[in-house]
C-alpha cells in the first residue's frame, strides 16, 4: 500500500501530537476558520516539533515573526516556563485580533506580547533599542522578507539560540534559475559562518521544510 505525505503527517500527529485534536489547538483552528483567515498555519506535527525544540533549549524568550491566528504561537508559548515571554509580530490587525483571542483561550495571554505592524519595522525598532536577546526566533511570514528577517534575527538571537524558518523546501527552492525568495534565503543561510544549519523535510499535503540554525 502506497501512503501519501498527508497520510504520513496524520500518522505523526495522531501518535505524537494527540493534544492537537481537541482543546485549545482545535479551538484555535476553528476560530481562524470562522474569522476567514487563510489556511496556511503550521501542521500539528510541525507545531509539536516547535514545542519540543523550545523545551529542548530551555527557552525563556521566544520571538515569532508572523502570528497569523496564533496556532504556532500556542505550540511555542506553551513550552515556556512560568516566567517566560514570547513576542509575536503580525502585520494584519484582523489576524492579530483572532490570535489575541486564541492566546486568551489558551491561558497564554500573560506570556505573549502581540505587536501589530510591519515585521521589519518592528524588528528594526527592537534592534535599535537593544531589546534583550531571544532563545528562539521563528520566521513564518511573507517569504520575500525572509532574507531581511534573517539579518534582524541574527541581531536578536543569543549565541547558542535557534533561528527557525518554515516553508523552506517549497518546489521553487530547488530551482536556482527561478531565484525565488526561499532559494535566496536558503543560500544566505548556507553562507552564514556564524550559523550551523540543517534543513528538515516536513510534510502535509506536499513536502516542505523547516530550517533549524544554531547561532555560534
Amino acid at each position: 500500500m502506497e501512503h501519501t505525505t498527508e497520510d504520513i503527517d496524520r500518522y505523526i500527529a495522531e501518535l505524537f501530537a494527540p493534544e492537537s485534536r481537541n482543546g485549545v489547538y482545535s479551538e484555535a483552528l476553528e476560530a481562524m476558520k470562522e474569522g476567514g483567515l487563510p489556511s496556511i498555519n503550521v501542521s500539528a506535527s510541525l507545531g509539536k516539533t516547535l514545542h519540543v525544540l523550545a523545551l529542548a533549549t530551555g527557552a525563556k524568550r521566544i520571538l515569532e515573526i508572523g502570528t497569523l491566528g496564533g496556532y504556532s504561537g500556542i505550540w511555542l508559548a506553551s513550552a515556556l516556563p512560568s516566567d517566560g515571554k514570547m513576542i509575536t509580530l503580525e502585520v494584519d490587525p484582523h489576524h492579530a485580533e483572532v490570535a489575541s483571542e486564541n492566546f486568551k483561550r489558551a491561558a497564554l495571554a500573560d506570556k505573549v506580547e502581540l505587536r501589530v505592524g510591519p515585521a521589519l519595522a518592528s524588528l528594526e525598532e527592537m534592534v535599535n533599542r537593544g531589546e534583550g536577546k531571544f532563545d528562539i526566533t521563528f520566521i513564518d511570514a511573507n517569504k520575500d522578507g525572509y532574507v531581511d528577517y534573517l539579518e534582524k534575527a541574527l541581531a536578536l538571537t543569543r549565541k547558542g539560540g535557534l533561528i527557525l524558518a518554515d516553508n523552506t523546501l517549497t518546489h521553487n527552492a530547488l530551482d536556482k534559475g527561478a531565484d525565488s525568495p526561499i532559494w535566496q534565503f536558503n543560500s544566505a543561510l548556507a553562507k552564514k559562518e556564524n550559523l550551523v544549519t540543517a534543513l528538515i523535510p516536513t510534510m502535509r499535503e506536499l513536502i516542505d521544510g523547516l530550517t533549524v540554525s544554531v547561532v555560534r
